[in-house]
């Protein structure tokens, strides 16, 4: 069925479950207006590049007014579009337009913090009696002048920064001109559940929350715990980081997140919403994750970073993952995703070549959950190397050379093989595009069989021609060395074995009569034993 006409429920309440949403990262996507840097206006006109991969749902990056210290992380106006994007009406365009395909929008709100220049914050620091005084957390010095606690920023140094006008600290996990909002303070909730009221009014069907369990810190402010050599990881941080020197019990995931999320969900749910929250933490990410989307009344779904890390994905990984969740909370629903603005990009990462790339792909539209796919996933797209002196991003001009920033994943959309991979007129765009992404462009790969393009749209396809695979049970996750395989049940029993490594193994089918699934994505087809080569895989259906 043609993308563009697939019917679609627009008042279906769990339209989410299985939902593939790909993500948008707006300064890199398409500009219009030859500034160099992309725009709403482009996000409407490459609509139908996502409608025809066959997604379910858009998840856009923050575009609201800022200074842009964060690149939109920092926000100035929650209600506004910042000009550089274009305008509140263009925004009203994207959702016409992605409503004519079938493809329902998500916007990225950022409920942890705001830019020091937003006007809360202004008034915030005025005084220490004002309206909004304690819309932030704002902290005494120690009696020598010192920070309140030990707790560190996720991009480097401590996370208090000092205010002259109100002679404290205030708290900011990020960057300094992103003090933390004080959630403990009923008003702002309200404040930011407003702005929930405001965007669903405009017509979106759903959010991603940036740094979920990190709305609350602990009202105490006590001082984090050390975390023992052996137990650090950099999933979170990069390991030059001193971020991942702490066990963060009290800087976040504190318990009272959970009421704030009942009330994020019950706004929601009149409009037949959903979000996905992001949990961003090193040790507890997976039971986080299952205690914010288990019982119905929190957030629908979270991704952790599991899938994110640096590691490469092994079977034994795999299974340890679903282990962990099913323990914390059976009914928890997760979304993966391999790769987002944040993180290198998977080819590099890990290590992927085409073929382990093709597997990836596959194996995430069968997992039971929701998916994430990030722009230029599709295409194969290896990270793209930023020289310094072209560097944006503050968090690798931090900790550069050993850690090279987010920049890599986040450098222009290539669209074809023009100057500029057709992203932009401008001769300099706000990074440069890599040629390497230029060789695998859109347009390129657009119709080509065996393009990456191609195997993602064939996989997208299989999801959506099972609902099994969208919203059935997951059974019997069971490894062998580099081998996976599982059943999903639901409508149909499907089988599915995957070679994550570049041995030979072989999978052994459950008694029954197996038809061959999923051919068009170079699945095998079934037998009672198959054997896999290196990145091979088999999808198989039975009645």
């Amino acid at each position: 069925m043609d993308a563009a006409t697939k019917p679609v429920d627009w008042a279906d309440r769990n339209w989410w479950r299985g939902a593939t949403i790909y993500q948008i990262y707006p300064r890199s996507f398409q500009d219009t207006d030859g500034d160099g840097v992309g725009d709403l206006r482009g996000i409407e006109k490459r609509l139908e590049h996502i409608a025809s991969l066959g997604a379910d749902a858009v998840w856009i990056s923050p575009f609201f007014k800022s200074p842009m210290k964060d690149f939109g992380y920092d926000v100035e106006d929650y209600n506004l579009v910042d000009p550089m994007f274009g305008t509140n009406e263009d925004f009203d365009a994207v959702i016409a337009k992605a409503r004519t395909l079938g493809l329902r929008v998500m916007i990225d709100l950022v409920f942890s913090h705001t830019s020091d220049k937003h006007p809360w914050f202004l008034q915030s620091r005025k005084s220490r009696d004002n309206a909004k005084s304690d819309w932030y957390v704002w902290a005494d010095p120690n009696p020598d002048g010192t920070v309140p606690n030990n707790w560190l920023a996720m991009f480097g140094g401590s996370s208090w920064h000092w205010d002259a006008r109100r002679e404290q600290y205030y708290l900011h996990n990020f960057l300094s001109s992103q003090p933390d909002l004080n959630l403990h303070n009923p008003d702002v909730q309200e404040a930011l559940l407003d702005v929930l009221r405001f965007w669903l009014e405009r017509g979106v069907s759903g959010f991603r929350f940036d740094v979920i369990n990190f709305y609350f810190c602990d009202r105490y402010l006590r001082s984090n715990p050390p975390l023992p050599r052996e137990l650090r990881n950099d999933s979170i941080a990069p390991s030059v980081n001193p971020y991942n020197h702490q066990l963060h019990l009290f800087d976040k995931n504190q318990p009272e997140n959970i009421d704030f999320l009942r009330k994020l969900r019950a706004v929601m749910e009149p409009y037949a919403a959903a979000a996905v929250g992001e949990v961003g933490d090193a040790q507890r990410g997976l039971e986080i994750m299952a205690e914010y989307t288990s019982g119905n009344d929190k957030v629908h779904m979270c991704y952790p970073f599991e899938l994110l890390q640096p590691t490469k994905l092994t079977a034994r990984i795999l299974e340890d993952t679903f282990q962990r969740m099913n323990r914390a909370a059976p009914d928890a629903w997760p979304c993966w995703a391999y790769t987002n603005h944040d993180t290198v990009r998977l080819p590099t990462r890990w290590q992927a070549s085409d073929a382990a790339l093709r597997n990836y792909a596959t194996l995430l539209m069968c997992l039971r959950g929701s998916a994430c796919i990030y722009q230029g996933e599709e295409l194969g797209l290896p990270e793209a190397d930023v020289a310094f002196e072209d560097l944006q991003d503050p968090y690798g001009k931090e900790f550069w050379p050993e850690f090279k920033g987010r920049d890599g994943a986040r450098t222009p959309m290539a669209w074809d093989e023009t100057e500029n991979g057709g992203f932009t007129t401008n001769a300099k765009p706000w990074l440069p595009v890599a040629e390497t992404h230029v060789a695998r462009s859109v347009q390129g790969q657009d119709g080509m069989a065996g393009s990456m393009l191609e195997h993602y749209r064939a996989a997208l396809r299989l999801r959506r021609d099972h609902p099994t695979l969208r919203h059935g049970a997951m059974d019997g996750l069971w490894t062998n060395g580099d081998l996976a395989q599982f059943l999903r049940l639901g409508t149909e029993t499907l089988f599915c074995a995957f070679n994550l490594g570049e041995g030979t193994v072989e999978a052994r089918l459950p008694e029954g009569h197996w038809y061959p699934v999923g051919q068009d994505t170079g699945a095998l087809p079934p037998a009672p034993v198959v054997t896999l080569g290196p990145w091979e895989f088999c999808l198989a259906r039975r009645d």
